[in-house]
């Protein structure tokens, strides 16, 4: 009994390091285009003007939002092992192409390569995470696992950077640098991941409903679908999600751009790094909300995510009016804010709560579904940038996270249909799962 606690919490530990880094490192060829406009900008060989950058995000996002509701599927039904490794490698690849060919054509055909590679990587890693966890603790250990991602993009622009505008001295080396740290972790993933307990002789933390089809057919791979688009709570989360993604990508993709303009004085590197305080608080708007979620309102998501929604709402608003006063300090502390009252709800509609909903069989299409709908979402965080004033732009976003909160509002008291007791792993032999009185 001690031999199996002991190397269920071992292998717990293991699959959480390695999926929180396996999805850190997608952000590093993420945000290498984002890094290297800077330098394109002032490129006379390649010449891209702002409209011609947001339509490559554009098509980004795009085949982002496609591979979000193709991949989870494909996760659940061949697990997130192949998936994620399979992106991992293809991203790498899409990151050393663009670095070495400066031409729209080739820009165009790997974003949306990069885009389909991108998207592998939630719902296959919620998945994996969801498949070790039971639902009693997924709050908040979603929601220290999600400061995976404002790790990755905390890391990754700088990093870009400094290899890009320091060490180099051009753009190209941006997704040279970004390329290596995934293809490092893509060899790291293969070593250590593996899908779910059964896989290393441990027990389902989890029973899995029967109502889905059998394993081995076509039918079997649309059957979790099926059951996710007749669950009004999932497809509530990806409406909530879809309004409350666009803000998230255009600080991302478009953070160091925005930056440069209203504050030129701080130079490229100086924009590449003041956006990272919306990172650095995204790691801990997840940990915070997934205590709160699971502690506070006894595991339901929704009154943690629509209080964040509104404080959201007020610092998107107040956004632009803090950039034109010209202080670095007021700019920074408002991304600070905005980070933790955004990532906080970001991670559990499209973690936790999409795990919950969707339970075990269909976790990560619910978690793939939810995501496709705020991936869809981000398109418009990509594009808008490019083609209206900053201002405009916050106020639209603000009106959105406002109208996610208003969405979320009716949820406020829903729990998972049969939500685990806090000690998920019972004193026997069998380690198995009481289910919770709901």
């Amino acid at each position: 009994m001690n031999q199996s606690l002991a190397a269920f919490k071992r292998w717990r530990i293991q699959i959480f390091a390695i999926t929180w880094l396996a999805y850190a490192a997608f952000y590093f060829t993420r945000k290498a285009f984002s890094v290297a406009k800077l330098g394109i900008a002032e490129d006379p060989t390649f010449m891209l003007d702002k409209a011609a950058m947001a339509n490559l995000d554009g098509i980004y996002l795009a085949a982002y939002a496609v591979g979000q509701f193709t991949w989870g599927m494909l996760a659940d039904r061949f697990g997130p092992r192949v998936v994620v490794l399979g992106g991992l490698l293809i991203s790498a690849v899409a990151a050393v192409v663009m670095g070495s060919y400066a031409t729209f054509p080739i820009f165009a055909t790997c974003m949306l390569i990069q885009g389909l590679a991108q998207s592998t990587g939630w719902a296959g890693l919620c998945k994996n995470i969801g498949s070790f966890f039971p639902a009693s603790q997924r709050g908040r250990v979603l929601g220290l696992w999600s400061s995976c991602y404002a790790f990755g993009g905390l890391v990754a622009s700088p990093f870009a950077g400094w290899w890009a505008y320091t060490l180099v001295g051009t753009w190209h080396a941006a997704f040279f640098s970004s390329a290596a740290v995934v293809a490092a972790v893509a060899v790291l993933f293969f070593l250590l991941q593996r899908n779910k307990p059964e896989d290393v002789g441990l027990p389902a933390v989890e029973p899995e409903p029967q109502s889905m089809a059998p394993a081995g057919n076509l039918c079997s791979v649309w059957a979790p679908l099926r059951e996710i688009l007749r669950n009004r709570t999932v497809l509530t989360l990806g409406l909530a999600y879809f309004l409350l993604k666009p803000a998230r990508y255009a600080i991302l993709l478009w953070g160091p751009v925005i930056v440069f303009e209203q504050m030129p004085s701080v130079g490229k590197v100086g924009a590449a790094i003041i956006p990272t305080a919306f990172e650095l608080a995204g790691l801990l708007g997840p940990i915070i909300i997934g205590l709160a979620s699971d502690k506070l309102f006894g595991a339901r998501r929704m009154p943690a995510c629509v209080i964040s929604l509104v404080l959201l709402t007020v610092t998107l608003a107040a956004f632009m009016a803090a950039m034109h006063s010209g202080s670095i300090v007021l700019v920074v502390a408002l991304l600070f804010v905005m980070g933790l009252t955004l990532y906080g709800p970001d991670s559990m509609i499209s973690g936790a709560a999409a795990i919950d909903f969707g339970t075990a069989k269909a976790g990560a299409t619910a978690a793939g579904f939810v995501n496709g709908c705020g991936s869809v979402g981000a398109v418009l965080g990509g594009l808008l940038p490019g083609y209206f004033d900053s201002v405009t732009v916050f106020l639209v976003f603000a009106g959105c996270a406002l109208f996610s909160a208003l969405v979320l509002l009716p949820h406020w008291n829903s729990r998972p249909a049969h939500a685990p007791q806090a000690n998920d792993v019972a004193p026997n032999t069998s380690m198995a799962i009481k289910p919770l009185r709901t």
